[in-house]
């Protein structure tokens, strides 16, 4: 399996990571240097809004994942930073066991109750620091979050929590700022509040898999397309407010100043009903 070293090895890079990264988690707030510039972010002070706002992927991003015949009746699936559980509520009707991760309590809480009525079993804890059983699941997915993880750490355990075959299923969605003139606007302003915010100027792209998953996992499918979101005001300004770099890393006083501002520039720019240019992108890895 990839990315075994001596044990000496192993230490000496896992503390250069460190020093690089700078990563640590504060009960639940989160420092990564690669995030941000290293402005903290806490996605259970946003949670509200992103349980609200958040659950937006339309039917066709969940068609793509069922067409890869993952996810569904029979099948047993690990959600790693599950949020507000959207993947698995909105797939919990193909018949799959769901079992969710994510570390913020905040974000199991608001999962739960939007999940009442489903057993889908949630748990509060870092991806790092899984800890299921050997080929416990058929299919492990990360959606929106796949960057935040020290790879070198958990690729490993999704190695051996994977049955034979089993498959990683990455996802994201993001909208296109570039091409969306009130998506652009409205990350100007989320820019003009969190200048290190990192997550602006995205362009369609692969996602980028890190080479320590290539000795153990195959890539045997990515793919990326457009999709437009339907919004009113209300919902992409909240959809916004909850994005990193606003709801979950700034005070309540200039989150109520972006907002504010924000609805103005809505108000100028937007009609009371609208559609947001997105992309979204897939790509599937296969154990060895």
């Amino acid at each position: 399996m990839g990315c075994k070293r001596p044990v000496s090895m192993r230490v000496a890079s896992a503390f250069a990571r460190w020093l690089a990264t700078f990563w640590r988690h504060f009960d639940m707030e989160i420092i990564n240097r690669d995030i941000d510039g290293g402005t903290p972010f806490d996605w259970g002070k946003t949670s509200l809004d992103y349980a609200k706002f958040r659950d937006i992927y339309p039917e066709e991003f969940y068609q793509r994942i069922i067409d890869r015949k993952l996810c569904l009746d029979g099948q047993s699936v690990l959600d790693i930073g599950t949020g507000t559980g959207v993947l698995p509520r909105n797939m919990y009707q193909y018949g799959a066991k769901w079992t969710a991760t994510d570390i913020s309590e905040n974000q199991i809480e608001q999962a739960k109750i939007l999940s009442k009525g489903m057993d889908i079993d949630y748990h509060v804890m870092s991806t790092e620091d899984i800890s299921f059983s050997d080929n416990s699941f058929d299919v492990i997915t990360a959606c929106q979050c796949f960057w935040y993880f020290d790879h070198e750490a958990v690729m490993p355990k999704f190695y051996h929590m994977l049955k034979p075959r089993g498959s990683i299923l990455v996802l994201y969605m993001a909208w296109l700022p570039f091409e969306d003139k009130i998506a652009g606007a409205s990350e100007k302003l989320v820019l003009k509040y969190s200048p290190n915010w990192s997550g602006a100027g995205e362009t369609i792209r692969q996602i980028d898999i890190p080479d320590c998953y290539k000795g153990s996992f195959e890539l045997v499918y990515h793919d990326e397309f457009t999709l437009r979101i339907p919004f009113t005001r209300e919902s992409w300004n909240g959809r916004m407010k909850a994005c990193r770099g606003i709801g979950a890393a700034l005070a309540g006083k200039e989150i109520l100043m972006w907002e504010q501002e924000h609805m103005a520039l809505l108000g100028q720019i937007a009609p009371d009903e609208f559609d947001i240019l997105h992309y979204a992108a897939i790509a599937e890895l296969k154990k060895r």
